[in-house]
């Protein structure tokens, strides 16, 4: 494994010469606090996940396949590409490991038969259910050490991190959504 080297990369006065960082921000105008901190919170958050997906010999593809097949039920595999952005192809693979073991099933659209739509078995239903169980202990620890009542300005940040002029479907659902109450 190669070693990581945590020194602080060369400033202009380098080799490259006094322009070569053209306009780009000074160091300390950057935010290496939230940067890193966004970093290390979604390789916690998805790696909960990620163990218990091992078992199955599934990865992150697979998770957030079945995540929005169970969360959106009818998604067209068209729309599922635009949400996730990846290709066909990979996504092909995924969905048929899916679909073949059962987490999936694919009907054909009662207006248009072109149409694939997606919906999650009782046993694809189970699997996110626990994978979500995890992220949400994740999320609630971390809601319990800032207080539940900060859980709405932590969702207006996360929010506005998301392109607003995305055209996705699902984000336009999800912007719709009145916010949660926690009973």
């Amino acid at each position: 494994m190669a070693d990581v080297n945590f020194s602080r990369p060369a400033t202009s006065a380098d080799s490259r010469g006094a322009d070569a960082r053209g306009n780009a921000p000074r160091d300390g105008d950057l935010r290496w606090d939230i940067i890193e901190l966004l970093f290390f919170a979604y390789r916690d958050f998805v790696g909960d996940a990620d163990h218990e997906l091992e078992a199955f010999g599934f990865g992150r593809a697979h998770h957030r396949v079945m995540h929005f097949v169970h969360r959106y039920p009818g998604l067209k595999v068209a729309d599922l590409l635009d949400v996730l952005r990846i290709t066909k192809q990979s996504l092909g693979r995924v969905l048929k490991q899916l679909l073949d073991e059962g987490y999936i099933v694919q009907k054909t659209g009662n207006n248009d038969r072109r149409q694939r739509l997606l919906y999650a078995t009782s046993k694809g239903e189970a699997l996110v259910g626990k994978l979500a169980t995890l992220q949400t202990r994740r999320i609630n620890r971390a809601l319990d050490e800032i207080g539940p009542a900060n859980a709405e300005p932590v969702r207006r940040f996360l929010r506005a991190m998301i392109d607003r002029d995305d055209p996705d479907k699902v984000l336009e659902t999800i912007f719709r959504q009145p916010t949660p109450t926690k009973e």
